[in-house]
């Protein structure tokens, strides 16, 4: 009793380590399992069909060695007779190999006593056709000596030995097929028998794979079913559901007991948000309450603000003003303080070409150096030709302010700026390099990823690189289209910008076009 119980155990304890297991691991020991024990069934049912099927091919073997026997017999008699009559080479050669061929056919058959008549038959058979042999023999030789007489004698002699070889030679394949028809009924009747062992296991094996199957799937599915309720509870708003332990380890245990875990989550959850909704009304109304404030305060600034047109309007008036009083060099820099002012109002957003940008910079160059009385060596590499080339805005001269505020503005006496534009494989190539303070590594890093801004100066217009890096990208849907590089410290620094051709538009026309030959711009 305590016996049983104990494999009763056993038994329980294997079938829950089988149930942690994963599904597609049960599924696939169940299947091998049983393609292994089919597989070992096939295999020996095969051996043991190849086993009857060489045992069939003896059986008829000695059938077909007996028929041999008595063909090879014939050829030597009617070759010893084609010899005495024409006493031809090719007919004495034809003798001799079948006489060697049914010599050795003849050593195969049994050469002693015994209880079974097939054997004493073959041994009957073995002693004559020795004496067959050596009175063909004997006759050949008498032909071959012209002794005619001894040689019909010897033939009557070798007629009278081939009959009865022959005789015995039929009732020896008689008898032979009479026994090799029994063992071949035998055979056929174990092989259906493998037949039917083969069907069977088959169908066990088949049985066996439905019924194991199917309990893994009813397992799996009753908790499934338990889950797709309380999922449908949920969905309606019902968080009090509970979902039962699933003790599988599999992956139907993890899901149910992960949703088990995430409603109890939720409860919590809702229970903490309603603790908080108080705490949380208050905050909106004092969050109203400022928002308000800042309206007002918006208001206020946007009321105080100044007029872009009225700005533009009154550097134009002030720039005819100075010309009707003879101070061109006022004039000339009023005037381009409104061109710069109001190109930079217009373009922070749109689209400009290449040839405008370069006129741009060439003013906010001209502004800088009437303050700074033409310190700022500015040197400008432009094609004569430069077609049409339509980008983003405001592009340019943020890179010329960054060079200026950023690389050269503690060495304004001699701080060096150049900007080169060159075709470049379809493209327009747009170097701004300074020689002053240079920027680290990790500096570069920081503006290209974004993280750095280099806006807050006084005199800045407020467009940084982090600003042009993502228009740039905007633009043409692209990265990586700006590029800084600096040896390091005091090394200087050169950013590139690569202009595609945008899709749709204008450049490479040839409309524009610019006639400015390389120079150097001081003062």
């Amino acid at each position: 009793m305590r016996h049983e119980r104990r494999e009763a155990n056993e038994m329980n304890e294997r079938m829950r380590i089988f149930q942690k297991n994963s599904i597609q691991t049960r599924l696939v020991a169940v299947i091998a399992g049983m393609l292994v024990i089919a597989m070992s069934v096939h295999l020996f049912i095969y051996v043991q069909i190849n086993s009857m099927v060489r045992r069939i091919d003896a059986v008829f073997a000695s059938n077909v060695t007996i028929t041999e026997l008595t063909g090879t017999l014939q050829q030597v008699q009617d070759q010893v007779y084609e010899y005495l009559n024409t006493k031809s080479s090719a007919a004495l050669e034809d003798y001799y190999r079948y006489s060697e061929e049914y010599s050795t056919l003849t050593n195969d058959l049994n050469s002693r006593n015994a209880d079974s008549q097939l054997l004493m038959l073959e041994k009957n058979i073995r002693s004559m056709s020795k004496t067959y042999l050596q009175t063909a023999e004997e006759t050949v030789q008498a032909k071959r000596g012209r002794n005619v007489e001894r040689y019909k004698a010897l033939y009557e002699e070798l007629n009278d030995l081939c009959g009865y070889i022959n005789s015995y030679i039929g009732e020896l394949n008689s008898r032979q097929f009479e026994q090799n028809s029994y063992n071949y009924e035998r055979l056929l009747s174990a092989m259906r028998v493998l037949e039917l062992l083969s069907v069977g296991v088959i169908v066990v094996i088949f049985i066996t794979c439905v019924v194991f199957i199917t309990l893994i799937i009813r397992a799996m599915i009753r908790p499934l079913t338990v889950l797709s309720e309380a999922a449908s509870q949920v969905a309606g708003g019902d968080f009090s559901v509970e979902i039962p332990t699933v003790e599988t380890g599999d992956e139907i245990g993890i899901v149910t007991n992960t949703f088990g875990q995430m409603l109890s989550s939720i409860r919590a959850y809702i229970e903490r948000l309603r603790t908080s909704m108080d705490t949380e009304a208050r905050l909106k109304q004092r969050e109203l309450e400022m928002e308000t404030h800042l309206k007002e305060a918006q208001l206020k600034f946007l009321q105080a603000q100044i007029n872009p047109h009225f700005l533009f309007n009154s550097l134009n008036a002030g720039a005819q003003l100075a010309v009707m009083e003879d101070a061109d060099a006022t004039g000339e820099f009023l005037q381009k303080m409104a061109d710069f002012f109001r190109y930079t109002v217009k373009n922070t957003n749109g689209s400009s070409s290449l040839e405008e940008e370069i006129i741009s910079v060439d003013n906010y160059i001209y502004i800088l150096n009437v303050r700074f009385a033409g310190d700022i060596l500015f040197e400008k590499n432009v094609p004569e030709d430069l077609p049409w080339w339509e980008m983003p805005g405001m592009i340019l001269q943020p890179l010329v302010e960054n060079a200026v505020n950023h690389g050269i503005r503690e060495m304004i006496d001699h701080g060096h700026i150049s900007l080169t534009v060159e075709p470049d494989d379809g493209m327009m190539r747009v170097t701004v390099k300074d020689n002053g303070v240079g920027m680290s590594r990790d500096q570069i890093e920081k503006i290209q990823s974004g993280r750095l801004h280099h806006d807050d100066s006084k005199d800045s217009t407020g467009i940084g690189l982090g600003n042009v890096i993502n228009r740039l990208r905007l633009y043409y849907d692209r990265e990586g289209l700006l590029q800084i590089r600096s040896e390091g410290k005091d090394m200087g620094t050169e950013v590139t910008v690569m202009l595609p051709a945008a899709p749709g538009k204008r450049n490479g026309t040839g409309e524009g076009g610019m006639t400015d030959v390389p120079h150097t711009d001081r003062g």
